[in-house]
């Protein structure tokens, strides 16, 4: 069947805009198919493939009891809801080549939520009037392209013909481009990094790179967590080195770089190889130190850069880390290894530095230790995280485990 690029809006407000868009690309000979957003009377010159109604049914509800019900905001999240229902099944279909919506705050959300079924790679565009705000949420994990439309999208004139000419070019150069294809003998492995733990990474990234894997880095700020874990779920992956784990500290303790309760999931879902090391579990992140909880002001404080602070996680607080680490990995449904470094878990945790406390270190270990199921491996290794023989420790263990997939 032939793939489509998808359109996605108000069709009642925002007709004439839409109908310009359509023909923009119909002029690009692509295929397309529209799905209609809006929620009052829609009469356009165009054909509609999925209307409101079919869009509120696909989220277990009614248009007629939406426009009824007087509340915006949610009737806002039922029809983005059904509009990524609708999408789930096209891309489960094999018919989406790519998409664009167009709109405002709510055109914005509808269309951004609509998007999140597609998997990494299809091409996603938004022209939006609220590309000045932070739509980090709305965006998500997704290779979304947003582009600012500058004034409103609000019936058609000369600033925004030219705009939805450009996003319309835009989204066909996307659709038609042919990845170039990147084989690594080997396979691909998903690593976690942080500052704290480059040094780890690097060299685990070396080492694994010579011997003919892709190793693709996330940085565990919380979105980079969120984006592993997607796309190991999405199936881009063939094994995972989880060196930087510390999004638990944040998830745990309330701090800005959670990844969620997702986080150290997937790969265990999915059955793939993994090695997992505590790295960077002794911090919590939070932005300028005026934004630290006040109930965390009388503990130990370290300024990382003007815009991050961090918090040592104390010693019942590693107890509770050590426990759902290994509750996590638990899960697996392949071999898994988890690997200690003994001396240190980050760079300010190593002997001299700020953060380094091997009591509080050891409390997390003992947890981790006593809470692994016994098919889980362990390996303690007396060494930092960022030395060498660390990395060189991890390397293997992946390596093994790799060997009996």
């Amino acid at each position: 069947m032939q793939k489509s690029i998808i359109i996605i809006g108000c069709f009642d407000t925002k007709g004439p805009a839409f109908a310009f868009l359509r023909d923009c690309l119909l002029a690009r000979g692509e295929s397309v198919l529209t799905i209609n957003t809006g929620m009052m009377e829609t009469a356009v010159d165009f054909p509609i493939d999925y209307d409101a109604e079919v869009v509120a049914e696909a989220a277990n509800d009614s248009l007629a009891r939406l426009r009824t019900s007087r509340d915006r905001g949610r009737a806002i999240e039922v029809i983005g809801t059904g509009a990524a229902s609708i999408v789930t099944q096209l891309v489960r279909s094999d018919r989406v080549k790519g998409a664009i919506g167009m709109g405002g705050g709510g055109g914005t959300f509808v269309a951004l939520a609509a998007m999140q079924p597609i998997p990494f790679g299809i091409p996603k565009l938004c022209l939006s009037t609220m590309t000045g705000k932070d739509l980090t949420r709305q965006v998500g994990t997704k290779d979304v392209t947003l582009m600012a439309s500058v004034v409103d999208v609000a019936g058609l004139n000369g600033m925004l013909r030219p705009l939805i000419e450009q996003a319309a070019a835009t989204i066909c150069a996307m659709a038609n481009v042919t990845p170039t294809t990147y084989h690594k003998s080997a396979g691909r492995i998903a690593i976690s990094m942080f500052g704290n733990t480059t040094a780890c990474v690097s060299h685990c990234t070396e080492r694994l790179e010579k011997l003919g894997y892709e190793v693709i880095a996330f940085h565990a700020n919380g979105l980079g967590g969120r984006a592993m874990e997607s796309l190991i779920a999405e199936g881009h992956f063939d094994a995972v080195l989880d060196v930087t784990t510390t999004e638990l500290a944040d998830e745990l303790c309330g701090g800005v770089c959670s990844a969620g309760p997702d986080r150290l999931t997937a790969a265990s879902q999915m059955g793939l190889p993994q090695v997992v090391a505590p790295g960077c579990l002794d911090m919590v992140n939070f932005s300028q130190p005026d934004t630290v909880p006040t109930h965390y002001l009388h503990r130990q404080l370290y300024n990382w850069t003007p815009t991050v602070t961090l918090l040592r996680t104390n010693e019942l607080e590693n107890e509770q880390l050590g426990k759902l680490l290994a509750q996590k990995v638990n899960r697996s449904k392949a071999d898994v290894t988890v690997v200690l470094p003994l001396n240190g878990v980050s760079q300010i945790d190593a002997v001299g530095n700020d953060f380094y406390k091997p009591e509080v270190n050891k409390l997390l270990f003992d947890a981790i230790k006593s809470n692994l199921s016994e098919r889980v491996r362990v390996i303690e290794s007396p060494t930092h995280i960022n030395d060498p023989a660390f990395a060189d420790v991890l390397v293997t263990s992946l390596l093994e485990l790799l060997q009996r997939k």
